[in-house]
């Protein structure tokens, strides 16, 4: 069975990744997004970090480990 992957999050001032809960990725889009679709927009994060990609947010990046 594969493992799946944890979510990771820096703000661009940051140097290192912390990892994050869907909950806790949640918070940190609606406090960047303010009036933005948080959970639609933490599925498309997730959906699109799995290739590898960085997803930015306002001052907030999101990966994959």
């Amino acid at each position: 069975m594969k493992k799946q992957k944890q979510l990771m999050t820096q703000f661009l001032y940051e140097k290192s990744w912390t990892k994050v809960d869907d909950k806790e990725a949640m918070r940190l889009i609606d406090d960047e997004m303010k009036m933005g679709d948080a959970k639609g927009t933490l599925e498309y994060v997730k959906s699109a970090t799995i290739t590898g990609k960085t997803i930015t947010v306002g001052e907030c990046r999101f990966r994959q480990e």
